[in-house]
């Protein structure tokens, strides 16, 4: 079973001992169609809005907020709100959710690099070094770890569920998640009781 989950920020748990947990708010969505025990599943984000969102709301009678479609494996068998009892009897789960963009990084920063001497004239610092042959193969290989884009990548990682708050549709993962608050996700559940 998979679920959209807003990050809503990270916090701890009171008591003889204190875990630090991360709260994901599960996003409220609306099952359009079953097939084959994967769903279309619609869920408000922003307010993008064009012809083929338009024309798919039509279709499946929704309100103009529920402007997103993707497809994930649901527990409902029919059209419907996206039932959430599963994460009840779940213990563990997959997070996949997008890392924090870091923009174009040095290879210090991107891949801990250690970089050269501070001072006496050096002139390496922070420099990649050399990336390259001289006669064969006489090109950079590819692969070569070097400056550029940073993060904002898809990352799955595994999480215990501490407890999941139906009333405020609060869920609660031990330990960190990577991105941002505020960041939509994916949770599929692993492991029941």
């Amino acid at each position: 079973m998979e679920f959209i989950v807003e990050k809503i920020g990270m916090s701890r748990t009171v008591g003889d001992k204190s875990i630090p947990v991360t709260l994901l708010k599960i996003v409220p969505a609306k099952v359009c169609e079953v097939k084959d025990n994967k769903a279309l599943v619609a869920y408000a984000k922003g307010k993008k809005i064009n012809k083929p969102i338009e024309g798919m709301q039509k279709k499946y009678g929704l309100s103009k907020e529920f402007n997103r479609f993707v497809e994930l494996e649901v527990a409902n068998s029919e059209a419907g709100d996206l039932d959430i009892t599963p994460l009840k009897e779940a213990k563990k789960v997959k997070l996949t959710f997008k890392s924090k963009g870091r923009g174009f990084s040095g290879v210090i920063k991107r891949y801990g690099f250690g970089g050269g001497p501070g001072g006496h004239g050096s002139r390496f610092h922070r420099a990649p070094g050399s990336i390259g042959n001289a006669e064969f193969p006489g090109r950079v290989i590819k692969g070569r770890k070097m400056p550029g884009h940073y993060g904002n990548e898809n990352i799955t990682v595994n999480a215990d569920i501490v407890e999941l708050d139906e009333d405020m549709g609060v869920l609660i993962i031990k330990g960190s998640v990577p991105g941002a608050n505020g960041s939509l996700g994916k949770v599929r559940i692993v492991k029941w009781v």
